[in-house]
């Protein structure tokens, strides 16, 4: 084979190779151009899923004793109300209104055990709460803290008034009476679908006035 004829066929391969780089440049141009980034770090497609349950397993349920009763309290579970059944002593059940209410407190305001915490479960209810009886004067069903309920927190004063208002005994005309330790008239509060949906809201739970 002749020398010339080794370089005049090396000159179309060497045009084709520029030709096909130039492709490849002008592809990854476009790309770049309409906004196309390659990365190695991997997209964001949002939050995970909420792992947090708000319900207990069968494992986690507490065994009552022969002694104890069950009944429902409120806590507070991925910004929410929830309930969950407690073990309880008679007087939880009762017909004295200050014996349920004190019961009930004990039990929303207390540390929720390791089974509740797994599950997401915590309480806003100070534990220094106390509950006394009513005044002269004070109507009917009508319960004192020891502070005054719209200084608890939104939380802690929605916990206690669903709790409260899943008990007969505490409850006069479909609300909660709660009153504090100065002077002001007690109110009545209402457990609605929003209180529960959002404990955290100033505006619930909603109060009513008492004629």
């Amino acid at each position: 084979m002749k020398r010339g004829e080794v370089t005049y066929r090396r000159g179309p391969l060497r045009r084709r190779t520029a030709a096909s780089l130039a492709a490849v440049l002008a592809a990854a141009a476009l790309a770049s151009g309409c906004g196309i980034r390659t990365t190695s770090v991997p997209v964001d497609a949002g939050a995970a899923p909420s792992r947090v349950p708000c319900r207990l397993s069968s494992s986690d349920v507490t065994t009552r004793s022969p002694d104890r009763v069950s009944a429902e309290v409120y806590l507070v579970c991925a910004s929410q109300l929830v309930t969950v059944d407690r073990p309880v002593t008679a007087d939880a059940v009762g017909t004295d209104p200050v014996a349920v209410a004190r019961a009930l407190l004990k039990e929303v305001q207390q540390a929720p055990p390791a089974s509740e915490r797994r599950a997401g479960f915590t309480t806003a209810v100070p534990a220094g709460l106390r509950m006394d009886p009513a005044r002269d004067g004070d109507p009917a069903g009508t319960l004192r803290l020891s502070s005054q309920p719209e200084d608890l927190s939104a939380e802690a004063l929605a916990q206690l008034v669903c709790t409260y208002a899943e008990s007969e005994t505490l409850v006069r005309d479909g609300s909660v009476l709660l009153g504090g330790p100065g002077d002001y008239p007690p109110r009545g509060y209402l457990c609605t679908s929003q209180t529960k949906s959002r404990p955290g809201d100033v505006a619930t739970p909603d109060a009513v006035r008492l004629d």
